[in-house]
């Protein structure tokens, strides 16, 4: 008998060589993957974590999500502490739940929210160096703000994609964004959230927001980028430091966007 367990999950992507399981890696998915085949060694069976998706090495995640299933059942409080003594201080297991067998952590997403951190001081603060990029060049946030709603909508993002990605549709729809200037922090703060993100999509954006700030762009240059379909075009990936998993959406989640969307090429 299976028991499916669905994990929120944080981790501090600094020291990981990403999410995905690769030979001779510490990767997040790896790491875990031990953990749980760990706890339930005794069964002599071997258990996979499937994972809501892939972010690359130094990307950070406040609220991924991962399944799988465990060959004792166990209560929700016992597995979240059980995990929990295992982990290392670079991963924290939010929250448990017990789901239907039909539940799949990657199949089921009908979203996700990103979130990128700039910090705008002169040099690189070495507190903050594994946790935002660094953007020592004067920026218009007005025109960061402006530019960023050009991103809403349902569009074809070829130019904003990287070499790499998996062969498909380049269509993808952006629910909504933020732009915030915390000035206590000195940074400058991008929410993204829509059905799905291609490689480095999110870092690409970003660079093109970066650049319109500096005046390098027009403001609404976001619109012809989408229509050249060109990544050449796009030039600048910010750097994977400044870039957080902050939530995965799945139905009933979010009431306004909850159609399954199955973007299987999502990675940042």
């Amino acid at each position: 008998m299976n028991n499916r367990y669905k994990i929120t999950f944080a981790y501090d992507g600094t020291k990981f060589a990403g999410f995905q399981k690769q030979p001779k890696q510490r990767t997040v998915e790896g790491t875990l993957t031990h953990i749980v085949n760990k706890m339930a060694q005794k069964s002599g069976r071997q258990i996979a974590i499937y994972g809501s998706g892939r972010t690359d090495a130094g990307v950070h995640a406040l609220g991924q999500v991962a399944h799988f299933d465990f060959p004792y059942e166990l209560s929700e409080e016992s597995m979240l502490k059980g995990l929990n003594s295992m982990c290392p201080l670079d991963i924290e297991i939010l929250k448990v739940q017990r789901v239907n067998d039909d539940f799949h952590a990657r199949y089921d997403v009908t979203g996700k929210k990103y979130l990128y951190r700039l910090d705008l001081g002169q040099f690189t603060d070495p507190f903050k160096r594994n946790y935002t990029a660094h953007w020592r060049f004067p920026v218009d946030f007005g025109r960061i703000k402006l530019a960023i709603q050009d991103y809403v909508g349902t569009h074809d993002f070829s130019s904003f994609v990287a070499s790499g990605a998996k062969d498909g549709s380049r269509v993808r729809t952006v629910f909504s964004v933020k732009a915030n200037w915390d000035k206590d922090a000195n940074e400058i703060q991008l929410e993204f959230y829509g059905d799905g993100f291609m490689y480095n999509q999110i870092r690409i954006m970003v660079g093109v927001l970066m650049e319109i700030g500096q005046g390098k762009r027009p403001i609404h240059d976001i619109k012809r980028l989408i229509k050249v379909r060109d990544r050449n075009e796009a030039r600048l990936t910010m750097p994977a430091n400044g870039l957080y998993l902050k939530r995965v959406f799945y139905p009933g989640d979010d009431p306004k966007h909850s159609v399954r969307k199955h973007h299987l090429d999502d990675q940042n």
